[in-house]
């Protein structure tokens, strides 16, 4: 069966063929537009922050020099050719790793538990006031602006060197990420129970207990974990500013050019975090799936 096709007049057809060329040319239009001010942006910011690409390219060759000098030893042999020469501080160095592990991981308890406490009442949906709301997101909003490693700096000259100091910078800093990731993902809960449970009569706390909470416990947990992942990264590089872990001992290899020590250090963190980032984002995944099978 053959189906006929339809053919518009000429002056239509003429017509609906002009309004889609000059649709097609205001497209085209704004595309070139945004490309223009994305190159005047960019042109900009390069002048503003000074950066010199020959600069770049006549020093180029110093940073290679370096990274392939990081990879052989004192003798000059290759690092590969003495395995017990390479890590010969592998017993200090994984004291050293297990203090970041454990700034990492109680920073990261006491941010969650903070951004807990604080995210319901920086919910719009079931915050109780206006008030305690601009209160709680200028909490958050202090906390994750200030980089972990100024309050890190700040906590040292209070507290003095060492891992107290990481885990409360650690701590603050997590406290202002997660609480925001938080009271995001209440924001996008379903309101029917709670309402349901504050028309039963139930007070807020409840209302927050059996309604809002099991909506988002996984996701709280996913991302308790993502952000463990985040400050054991954060954490190896305390040591920079004398706030504890295995920082203090790369610092140190760096400013004395002890190149092989570098290499050595910067594989056990790189290894550590890939082991912690796999481990953590499968049971994430599990998390998820968890709640999407409700």
């Amino acid at each position: 069966m053959v189906t006929a096709v339809p053919v518009l007049p000429e002056p239509q057809a003429r017509a609906l063929a002009a309004a889609y060329s000059s649709a097609v040319a205001a497209k085209r239009m704004q595309t070139l537009i945004g490309v223009a001010v994305l190159l005047a942006s960019l042109a900009v910011a390069w002048w503003i922050a000074e950066v010199d690409p020959w600069k770049f390219w006549a020093n180029l060759d110093k940073f290679t020099a370096y990274i392939g000098r990081l990879f052989f030893l004192e003798n000059g042999q290759g690092v590969w050719t003495d395995f017990r020469e390479w890590f010969w501080g592998l017993q200090k160095w994984s004291g050293k790793l297990l203090e970041t592990l454990l700034i990492a991981y109680v920073g990261t308890i006491l941010g969650v538990l903070g951004g807990f406490l604080l995210c319901f009442a920086a919910a719009q949906n079931v915050t109780r006031g206006r008030l305690p709301l601009f209160v709680a997101r200028r909490v958050l909003e202090f906390f994750r602006t200030v980089p972990e490693l100024v309050f890190a700096l700040l906590f040292v000259q209070v507290f003095g060197l060492g891992p107290f100091a990481g885990v409360l910078a650690v701590a603050l800093h997590t406290l202002g990420a997660i609480g925001k990731l938080y009271y995001e993902v209440v924001e996008n809960a379903d309101m029917k129970p709670f309402e349901g449970v504050v028309a039963a009569g139930g007070t807020w706390p409840e209302a927050l207990r059996f309604a809002i909470l099991p909506q988002v416990a996984s996701n709280f947990a996913s991302y308790g974990l993502l952000r463990f992942e985040i400050n054991v990264r954060g954490a190896a590089i305390m040591g920079f500013v004398g706030a504890g872990g295995i920082g203090q001992d790369l610092l140190e290899a760096v400013q004395k050019f002890y190149y092989s020590d570098v290499s050595a250090l910067l594989l056990i963190i790189i290894g550590t975090v890939m082991l912690i980032d796999l481990g953590t984002e499968r049971l994430r995944h599990y998390l998820i799936g968890q709640e999407q099978g409700r």
